[in-house]
C-alpha cells in the first residue's frame, strides 16, 4: 500500500506531462489545416480565372481563324468574279471587233453569190502581198490560232521520215520551189516572193544568221507574229528565230558540218530551200514555255496548218509552215481589203 502511494504522484506528474505534450501538440498540428481550409478559396478562384482566362484566348484564336479564312474566301470568289468579268468584256470586245473588221462575214452580198474571181500563182499572190506583211501589224482576227490554255506536261513532237515527207510534198502542193543559190535567193527576196522575219520586242533573230537569210513566206511571217505575241502575252518573253529560208548551196555546207541536217537534193529534202519553214530556238525558254510551246504546235498540227519536229541537238523547234495557215476567209477579205485602201491612197513620195 506504502508502494502504491509512493508512486502516485510519479503517475499523476507523468499524466500531466502527457496532457502538456498533448495541449502543445494539438494547436500546432490545428493551425496549418485552418490556413489551408482559409486559402481553398483563394486557390480555387485563381485555377478557375485561369481556366476563364486560356478559355477566353482559345476562342479568340479560333473566331480570329474563321474570320480570316472567311475574309480569304470572300476575297478570293470575288477576285474570281472580276477575272471573269474582265475575260466577259475581252470577249465582247473582240467579237465588236471583228464584226466591224468582217461586215462582209455576217451580211450576204450579192459579191458573194457571184463566180469566184480567179486565183493569181501562188508567186503573184503572195508578191502582191508583200507590203502588207512588211509594215502592217495583223489583225485581232489573226490571233484566234493561239488561245489561253492549261499548261499540262506534254511529250516532245517528234519527227520522222514520214513527216520530211509530208513537209516536202506539201510544199510542193502549195507551188514552192527549191532556192538554188545566193543568187537566186536575192532575186525572189526583190520580187517579194520572201519576206523580212517580223522582228519586235516579242521576236527575235539570232545575230549569227546571215541577213539575207533573215527571210521567210508571207504566211511564215504571219504565223511568227501571232505565235511570238501570244508567247509575249502568256510569259513575258521573247521568242527567238536560229534559222529561216537557206539555199541549196548552204544547205550543202550544212550537210558537211551537221550531221543532223537533211538532205539538199533528191527527192526528200530540208524545206528549208523552199522559205517556209524556220527554227525556234528552245534555249532559255522554261519547262512550262516549252509545254505550252508543244501544245499550241500540236493544235495547229493536228489542223493541218504546220508540221513540227521538235531538235534536241540543235534544241529547237522545227516548223514548217503551210499556205493554209492563211486559207481563212474572213483573213483573206481583210488583206483585199487593206489592198484597197493602200491603192486608194495618195502616194507621199510624189509630193
Amino acid at each position: 500500500m506504502l508502494s502504491v502511494l509512493r508512486r502516485l504522484p510519479m503517475v499523476q506528474a507523468a499524466l500531466f506531462i502527457l496532457l502538456l505534450v498533448t495541449l502543445a501538440v494539438f494547436p500546432a498540428g490545428a493551425a496549418p489545416t485552418q490556413a489551408h481550409r482559409a486559402s481553398a478559396p483563394a486557390q480555387s478562384h485563381s485555377r478557375h480565372h485561369a481556366r476563364r482566362t486560356t478559355h477566353r484566348r482559345t476562342t479568340h484564336r479560333r473566331t480570329a481563324h474563321a474570320r480570316t479564312r472567311h475574309h480569304a474566301r470572300r476575297s478570293t470568289s470575288r477576285s474570281r468574279r472580276l477575272r471573269a468579268q474582265h475575260r466577259a468584256q475581252l470577249r465582247a470586245q473582240l467579237r465588236a471587233k471583228s464584226h466591224s473588221a468582217h461586215p462582209a462575214a455576217t451580211q450576204p452580198s450579192r459579191e458573194s453569190t457571184s463566180a469566184p474571181s480567179p486565183q493569181p500563182t501562188a508567186e503573184a499572190e503572195f508578191q502582191l502581198q508583200q507590203p502588207e506583211n512588211a509594215g502592217a501589224q495583223p489583225s485581232d482576227a489573226e490571233s484566234v490560232e493561239f488561245r489561253r490554255i492549261r499548261i499540262v506536261a506534254t511529250p516532245p513532237l517528234r519527227g520522222s521520215f514520214a513527216s520530211l515527207q509530208r513537209q516536202n510534198e506539201r510544199t510542193q502542193a502549195d507551188g514552192l520551189e527549191r532556192i538554188l543559190n545566193n543568187a537566186d535567193l536575192n532575186d525572189r527576196i526583190t520580187r517579194g516572193f520572201l519576206v523580212p522575219l517580223p522582228t519586235s520586242r516579242a521576236l527575235t533573230v539570232n545575230t549569227r544568221l546571215p541577213k539575207n537569210h533573215r527571210y521567210c513566206r508571207p504566211w511564215t511571217a504571219d504565223f511568227l507574229s501571232d505565235l511570238a505575241r501570244a508567247h509575249q502575252a502568256r510569259f513575258h518573253s521573247s521568242l527567238e528565230v536560229s534559222s529561216a529560208v537557206r539555199t541549196i548551196d548552204y544547205q550543202k555546207r550544212l550537210e558537211r558540218t551537221n550531221g543532223n541536217a537533211a538532205s539538199a537534193v533528191g527527192e526528200v529534202v530540208s524545206p528549208h530551200v523552199t522559205g517556209a519553214t524556220i527554227d525556234i530556238t528552245k534555249k532559255g525558254m522554261s519547262t512550262r514555255e516549252i509545254y505550252w510551246m508543244r501544245i499550241q504546235l500540236r493544235a495547229l498540227q493536228d489542223a493541218g496548218k504546220i508540221d513540227v519536229e521538235e531538235e534536241f541537238q540543235q534544241a529547237c523547234f522545227h516548223i514548217t509552215v503551210y499556205k493554209s495557215y492563211m486559207s481563212r476567209p474572213e483573213l483573206r477579205q481583210a488583206r483585199r481589203r487593206a489592198l484597197t485602201t493602200q491603192a486608194q491612197a495618195p502616194d507621199d513620195s510624189a509630193s
